[in-house]
C-alpha cells in the first residue's frame, strides 16, 4: 500500500517545497518594503482617527501605539508575511492545481487558467473591497463609537491581526464564484441546486460573515451582502456553464424508470 502512495507523497512534498520556497523568498522581498507596506495598512486607521479627531475635541488625542519592546519588529514580520502571502498565491495555486491535475480528465485540465487567474483576481477583488469600503466604514463606526468620552489608542498589534483578518475574509469569501465554476465545470452542480439551495445559503453567509468580522452588525452587513450578490452571480456562471435539464425531461426521465423497474418485476 505504501509503495502506491509513494509516488503521490513525493509530488505532494515538490509542490509543497516550491511553494514555501515562493513564500520564503517573497517574504524578505516584501520585508524590504515593509514601511511602505505598513503605511498602506494604517492608513484606513488613520484616516477614521483624524475623521473622529474633527467631531470631537477628545478623540483628537487618539494614535497607534505599541505596548511591547519589540512590537514594531515583529509587526513588520507580520504585514510582510501577509504581502508575501497574497504576492505568492498565483504560485501557490498553480502546486495546488499541478497536485491535483494527473488525476483529472482531459477537459477537466481545461480549468487550470479559470483557477489560478480567477482565484487570484477574485482574491485581490475581496482584498480591495475591503480595504476601499468596509474598512474605513467599520473603522469610522467603531472607533466613533464613544469617541467622546473615552480617547482612542489603537495598539499596532491588534490591529494588524484585526486587519488581516479582514481582508483574508473577504478575498476568501469573493472566491465563490470561481469555486461554483469549477463545480459546475465539473457537472457537480446546476443552477437549479444553488437556487434550491439559497435559503441554507443566506443562513451560512451571515454565520460566515459573524465569524470572519468584527462583532458589529455594519462590518458584518458589508460582508453578508456583496456575498449574496456573489451567489446570484455565482447562479448565473452555474446556468451558463451547466444548465439543469427542463422539469419535463426530468419527468419523462422518472416516468422511464418506473416503467423499466415495473417492466423488471414482471420479468421476475
Amino acid at each position: 500500500m505504501f509503495d502506491e502512495i509513494k509516488p503521490h507523497l513525493i509530488e505532494l512534498r515538490k509542490r509543497l517545497v516550491i511553494s514555501v520556497g515562493t513564500l520564503f523568498i517573497m517574504f524578505f522581498v516584501m520585508f524590504s518594503f515593509h514601511q511602505e507596506i505598513l503605511a498602506w495598512i494604517v492608513a484606513p486607521l488613520n484616516n477614521a482617527l483624524i475623521e473622529v479627531g474633527k467631531t470631537s475635541v477628545n478623540a483628537a488625542e487618539g494614535m497607534v501605539t505599541t505596548t511591547q519592546v519589540g512590537g514594531t519588529f515583529f509587526v513588520a514580520l507580520k504585514v510582510s508575511f501577509f504581502a508575501a502571502l497574497l504576492g505568492s498565491l498565483p504560485i501557490i495555486l498553480a502546486q495546488i492545481w499541478a497536485f491535483i491535475a494527473p488525476a483529472l480528465y482531459t477537459n477537466e485540465k481545461k480549468l487550470v487558467l479559470p483557477f489560478i487567474l480567477g482565484g487570484t483576481t477574485m482574491f485581490a477583488i475581496g482584498v480591495l473591497f475591503a480595504y476601499y469600503v468596509v474598512t474605513p466604514l467599520g473603522f469610522d463606526f467603531l472607533i466613533a463609537f464613544g469617541s467622546f468620552k473615552f480617547t482612542p489608542l489603537i495598539n499596532i498589534e491588534d490591529y494588524v491581526g484585526f486587519f488581516t483578518k479582514i481582508m483574508f475574509g473577504f478575498g476568501i469569501a469573493f472566491e465563490l464564484p470561481i469555486f461554483a465554476y469549477t463545480l459546475a465545470l465539473l457537472g457537480m452542480i446546476n443552477d437549479r441546486n444553488m437556487i434550491e439551495f439559497f435559503r441554507y445559503a443566506i443562513v451560512i453567509i451571515f454565520i460566515v460573515a459573524a465569524i470572519l468580522t468584527p462583532p458589529d452588525v455594519l462590518t458584518q452587513l458589508l460582508m453578508a451582502i456583496p456575498l449574496t450578490i456573489l451567489y446570484g452571480i455565482s447562479i448565473l456562471i452555474v446556468r451558463a456553464v451547466n444548465p439543469a435539464p427542463p422539469l419535463e425531461e426530468d419527468n419523462d426521465d422518472d416516468d422511464e424508470d418506473e416503467i423499466d423497474a415495473d417492466m423488471k418485476k414482471l420479468e421476475r
